[in-house]
């Protein structure tokens, strides 16, 4: 990968907005390809950070540790996790040690290896827009050079063939909690910003979490673990019905591979909206041993007689929230299935909400005449994992992450990072540096066995009782 000078007659054929894993990836993987690929990347960060509020010691990842930045696409590429360790002196260590999910710590220090050694990456660089040079068939992307501290350094245009969107999630703080949230007197805080506030949350006289996933069961534990036994002071609230294990079978896992992905795409788009809330316990459940980990940390504190002061509920929802006195927060609940109402007061609040889609608006403002939306006015992107765009833009807008309305769940699982970098690589040149599995599950998802990207076998036995148009 080359990182040309940004002028009109040398111009880049890919530019990069956003350097998170999956931007990460695709320029891992760009490095990669024969012959040299003119691709640079911008992130407003001074060095890549991923997930830092969460790095829990002894936390692990939910994937294992192939699912790195190249492997499941390019297993000999210098950037794999297992160079890393060589590179470090560490691939004894862990041949020993037998770890096939990593902690989250290992992956965080692994990214930044590879973001400190990869060419091509511009770390305090703001990209402000993106338009379509129709006279150059190129696209203009602006950005702000910035120094270690925000501030405004230069002011650059890049020239480029092709854009790719890797500009990630945002924490989602609901809105009841919005306006405490940003109030900074008392400790509201969203699980992306736990470890730099953790001990003002250690210091409450009672603690709050707010969320059923991963997040919140970490957070609830490593808490727990941390208060005395007797006086916890812990509540533990969720909207679903159940503190749910993540689905981990086998075959469910099926489910975050690149044939299901082409299946879901493939499929209608009211029938891909009704399906995705439904699949909530494929990425929003909890590790089977996290749960089991909570249950023994409350056990052990049962063996001396009475019961830990920690309250788990699920169930819930916050109607409304508000300040007591100043230094305490006041949650109105109500539970879905009785439909009783009560008030919670605590002393913090950590919210394990989740994240969202950050929105692009802004940065492809200059691109929005250009856009083709669907019924819910949702940006459409076609199976390379492109914005469908007016015929009249010739260069590509890719997106990581972005598309979970059209390529389902799997659009943020770190799993199928470098397939979709590999997919997006190979369609940008017109050729196939990286060749990609013709089969990846063994669940066939639909009755006709077809597929409209790659030629696989329809299974056998199966006669469509309709005519396949």
């Amino acid at each position: 990968m080359t990182d040309r000078p940004n002028d009109l007659d040398d111009p880049h054929d890919l530019v990069g907005i956003g350097i998170g894993p999956f931007n990460l990836s695709l320029a891992a993987l760009a490095d990669g390809v024969h012959g040299g690929l003119a691709a640079t990347f911008y992130d407003q960060s001074q060095s890549f950070r991923w997930h830092p509020g969460l790095l829990i010691d002894g936390t692990t990842l939910q994937v294992p540790f192939l699912a790195d930045l190249v492997t499941l696409a390019d297993p000999a590429s210098p950037w794999s996790f297992l160079s890393y360790l060589r590179a470090r002196d560490r691939l004894f260590p862990f041949y020993v040690a037998e770890r096939f999910h990593i902690q989250r710590a290992e992956y965080d220090a692994y990214c930044r290896w590879v973001s400190e050694q990869l060419p091509g990456l511009h770390f305090g660089h703001q990209v402000d827009a993106v338009r379509w040079n129709h006279e150059r068939a190129l696209f203009e992307v602006d950005f702000t050079q910035l120094d270690r501290d925000g501030e405004v350094e230069a002011l650059g245009r890049a020239y480029t063939r092709n854009v790719v969107l890797g500009i990630g999630t945002e924490p989602y703080v609901p809105e009841p909690l919005k306006p405490l949230a940003e109030a900074p007197a008392v400790p509201v805080i969203h699980s992306a910003d736990y470890l730099d506030h953790r001990e003002r949350l250690l210091a409450a006289g009672h603690i709050t979490v707010i969320g059923s996933g991963q997040s919140g069961a970490e957070i609830f534990l490593d808490l727990l673990r941390a208060r005395p036994a007797g006086a916890e002071k812990l509540h533990w609230l969720a909207r679903t019905e159940a503190f749910a294990p993540m689905e981990y079978s086998k075959l469910g896992l099926e489910q975050f591979t690149p044939d299901y992905t082409q299946y879901f795409h493939a499929l209608p788009e009211q029938v891909r909206d009704d399906l995705v809330p439904r699949q909530w316990q494929l990425h929003k459940g909890i590790g089977a041993d996290t749960i089991a980990a909570i249950h023994d940390e409350l056990y052990r504190r049962t063996l001396h007689g009475g019961w830990p002061d920690a309250v788990l509920t699920p169930g819930v929802s916050v109607r409304t929230a508000g300040r007591v006195a100043t230094t305490k927060v006041e949650l109105h609940l109500e539970h879905g299935q009785q439909g009783t109402r009560t008030r919670l007061t605590t002393d913090a609040v950590v919210l394990a909400t989740g994240y969202r889609e950050r929105p692009y608006d802004r940065i492809l403002a200059g691109l929005d005449p250009y856009l083709r939306r669907d019924s819910s006015e949702r940006p459409r992107v076609d199976a390379h994992h492109r914005l469908v765009l007016d015929r009249s833009v010739t260069g590509s807008v890719y997106v990581q992450n972005a598309e979970r309305h059209t390529h389902g769940v799997g659009a943020p699982d770190l799993g199928l990072a470098a397939w979709r970098g590999a997919t997006i690589l190979n369609h940008l040149t017109g050729t196939e540096p990286y060749p990609l599995p013709r089969r990846t599950a063994f669940t066939s998802f639909g009755l006709d066995g077809r597929d409209r990207t790659r030629s696989v076998p329809a299974p056998r036995g199966l006669v469509p009782l309709t005519e396949v148009r």
